[in-house]
Order: C-alpha cells, then structure tokens, then sequence
C-alpha cells in the first residue's frame, strides 16, 4: 500500500487491489491538492462590504467570518477582514497576534487611526487583511458613548481607506469584499458595523433555539436602515451546525428558508471536528484542512456570495 506522501507527489490512479484505507487517503490527498487549483470567481466592480452578525452566541458568527474570507481568498478575491469582537477570536483564528496595546479595532474607533495602519496580513493566505481586535475593545462601547459621530466612525474609516472603492479610485489592488466580524450583542459596536454595511450575512445554527432574538435582529437592521444607513439589506443567511442525520436540523432549515426565501444560501454548513479545532491552531478550517466538508462547504458558500451578488 502506498503511502499518502507518494499518492500526493503524482496523484495516480489507484489500482483495484489497494484498500478502502488507501482509497480513502487518496480522496483525501485529492481534495487538499485540488483546493490549491480552485479557480477564481470574477472581481466585483467595486468593493463590497460585508457584516457578518448575530447577538445570539455560539451559531458560528466568528467561524463563518473567518472562513468565508478565506474562502473568498482562495477564489481570487482580496480580503479586508475587520474584527469588531473584544474576544478577537477571528485574530487568533488567523494567527494574528493582538495582546493588549496592540494597534486594532479600538484606536480605529476611539482615536480615529486609519485602517491601513493597524491592519496586517494574515500570514497564510496572501489576499487577506486583517484589521485585529483586542481586549481594549471591550471598553470602546462606554467610551464612545457621548463622542459626536459614535455611530458612523467605522464606516468613516473603510470609505477613506485608499484600497476601498472601484478601480476607477482604488485601482486594481482594491479590496474587494470589506468583511466585518460583530461582537454577539447589539451595542455600539455592533451598531458601527451594520451602520458601515451593504449586505449583512445572518449565520443561523440549525437548531430552534438559534431562531430566538432573530426577530429583535431584524427589527434593529430595519432601524438602522430607516435612519441610519439606507443601504443596509439583509442579503444572505448561512445555515451551519447541520446535521443531515437529524429531523431537528432539517426541520429548522425548512423554516428558515420558507420564511427568507432565496436570501438563504443554498449550501449549508455541516457539523465538523475539523472546524472546530483549526482555531487552536491559528488557522481557518481553508487551510488547516483544505478537503475537509467544514472546508469545501465554506467554500461554496462563498462561490454562492460571490457570484449572485448583493439581495436586496
């Protein structure tokens, strides 16, 4: 039997004789290998601003904003991806050091630091930016409370960022998606990101509880449209924690797509180990393990958004 190194050096056809074990492993090699060779999807026009929300915890909100970045990475597509959560779980997933005092979120809002100084690469993709955000952040809400403009300030700094806009003013190094990672509530914070907004992508784990306080979700994105930012729609919703094998699952997916309709992407996110731990290595699930379902789903997922374009 060969061995994975040797499956993976030529990527032969394997004969008859060889295992399920062997098969399997070379599926596998197969799918790491083909993630590398994935094409590109067409560019945007102009940069499209991306939040990424949901005051409920535990659906998968920082998961998705993390993999569908890198998704959308490594379809070609480059990538600003703000962190907005004082936990800065989505600057640990993309290795991205942020102690305290390190320049992030905070001193974009509080003192007015623009993005491009305190954004950096993520190390392992080549097409993601990440704006970091550290524990500092946990106190911007009260900080920002009786400053002027304490709603507008984040999209204030993404319109004047220079790589932000159309080829026309940003040139061909533009972003092309402005992903905004939310804290999982519905404070100030968050109120920037959706204030700074066009399409807000609404993770819903597939089970009823994650249905609760959706409606108080939305009723706050109708506000925000109504007085503060006319452009904000409520454009996509990622199913994830699903499991095929229970009627719960496909109960509350069922429900949710009766009710949103083609806003919910057709690709839904599968329960997965390998998700779940690439963030104890530093990694997104894109590239901790490229051939994994977590991995391949995220993938579609993002094809899905990159290629329908905004829903209004």
């Amino acid at each position: 039997m060969r061995t994975a190194a040797e499956i993976a050096e030529g990527l032969p056809s394997l004969h008859d004789e060889t295992t399920p074990l062997a098969r399997a492993a070379e599926t596998l090699v197969r799918a790491r290998h083909d993630a590398t060779q994935r094409p590109a999807v067409e560019r945007p026009e102009r940069t499209r601003r991306l939040v990424v929300a949901n005051q409920k915890g535990g659906v998968g909100k920082t998961t998705t904003s993390v993999n569908i970045a890198c998704a959308l990475a490594q379809l070609g597509q480059r990538v600003l991806l703000i962190d907005l959560d004082p936990q800065g779980n989505a600057s640990t997933a993309l290795n991205i050091d942020h102690p305290r005092g390190t320049p992030s979120s905070y001193e974009v809002l509080v003192d007015g630091t623009p993005l491009a100084e305190v954004a950096q690469p993520c190390p392992d993709l080549a097409f993601v930016t990440v704006v970091p955000a550290t524990i500092d952040l946990a106190g911007a809400e009260i900080e920002l409370v009786a400053e002027d403009r304490r709603e507008t300030r984040l999209r204030e700094a993404i319109d004047a960022h220079p790589l932000v806009g159309g080829v026309e003013d940003a040139g061909t190094d533009r972003f092309d998606y402005v992903v905004v990672d939310c804290p999982p509530s519905l404070g100030l914070l968050t109120l920037n990101a959706l204030v700074s907004g066009v399409e807000m992508l609404i993770p819903i784990q597939a089970e009823y509880y994650a249905l609760e306080g959706l409606g108080q979700l939305l009723e706050t994105v109708r506000m925000v449209h109504e007085h503060l930012n006319s452009d904000l729609v409520v454009s996509a919703l990622l199913i994830t924690m699903y499991d095929a094998r229970t009627r719960l699952s496909a109960g509350v997916a069922g429900e949710v797509r009766e009710h949103f309709g083609a806003r919910v992407l057709r690709t839904t996110i599968p329960r997965s180990v390998r998700v779940s731990e690439a963030p104890s290595y530093g990694q997104s699930v894109m590239t901790y393990d490229p051939g994994s379902p977590g991995a391949l789903s995220y993938l579609e997922a993002a094809r899905e958004l990159a290629t329908r374009g905004v829903m209004a």
